[in-house]
């Protein structure tokens, strides 16, 4: 298992919520009800599945734990296949709880909480504090990584009908690839950039009969998460 640079990873985090803010602020109403990746889900319903990420950050970073982790940022993820149980109604929920708000209150809403978290994130010590989340005993630096992949990956989702969107900061897909890397057991055996790998690891793009023979046995393993 690989370690994690607690400042970069961070830094990361920083770089993929302040892209996510500045996709959003300039989309028009008639925007957030464009479809996103994720099947389903509005941009609208995208960004407030996003929110809960940095709320339980701050929960979280506020719970200290004594016990030794439960999860690192890449055993986090394991329960998280496609199909799991639960999926279709959390997806319901956002979609239910999206509905209510404008969307400049959601915007504001995500804006000041994502930067909430990562001053909070910033402030904690020391780097190898734990904290209890989801049930779980993890440690803030893995925690902050499991947050990045998170904006990441969906950043991918939220941008796929949208034109001209930034592109996902460089450093939170590193974060993605050493998760995915981790997840995977080995490092990856063939030639994809950030985005790509993202992609395809989770199911989001499907494998070329190149990619199946460049992975090998590895292809079977793939989608890596949901």
């Amino acid at each position: 298992m690989a370690d994690i640079d607690g400042g970069a990873t961070l830094r990361a985090l920083g770089q993929a919520y302040r892209a996510i803010t500045e996709i959003v602020t300039d989309l028009p109403e008639g925007a957030f009800d464009r479809p996103t990746g994720c099947r389903g889900w509005s941009v609208r319903d995208l960004l407030f599945h996003l929110l809960l990420d940095p709320q339980r950050a701050l929960v979280a970073l506020a719970s200290p734990a004594t016990e030794e982790p439960t999860v690192d940022f890449v055993s986090y993820w394991r329960p998280y296949q496609p199909g799991t149980a639960g999926a279709a109604r959390h997806a319901e929920f956002v979609r239910r709880a999206a509905s209510a708000y404008s969307r400049h209150i959601l915007v504001e809403l995500w804006a000041e909480t994502s930067e909430a978290a990562l001053q909070a994130a910033a402030w904690a010590t020391p780097a190898t504090a734990r904290v209890h989340t989801q049930g779980l005993i993890i440690t803030i630096p893995d925690l902050v990584a499991t947050l990045a992949v998170e904006a990441a990956i969906h950043h991918l989702d939220l941008t796929v009908h949208l034109d001209d969107a930034p592109s996902v900061p460089a450093m939170a897909l590193d974060v993605v690839r050493l998760t995915l890397d981790g997840l995977l057991g080995t490092t990856l055996p063939v030639d994809w950039d950030g985005e790509t790998y993202a992609l395809k690891a989770t199911g989001r793009m499907a494998l070329s009969d190149d990619d199946r023979e460049g992975l090998g046995l590895l292809g079977e393993r793939l989608p890596l998460l949901g």
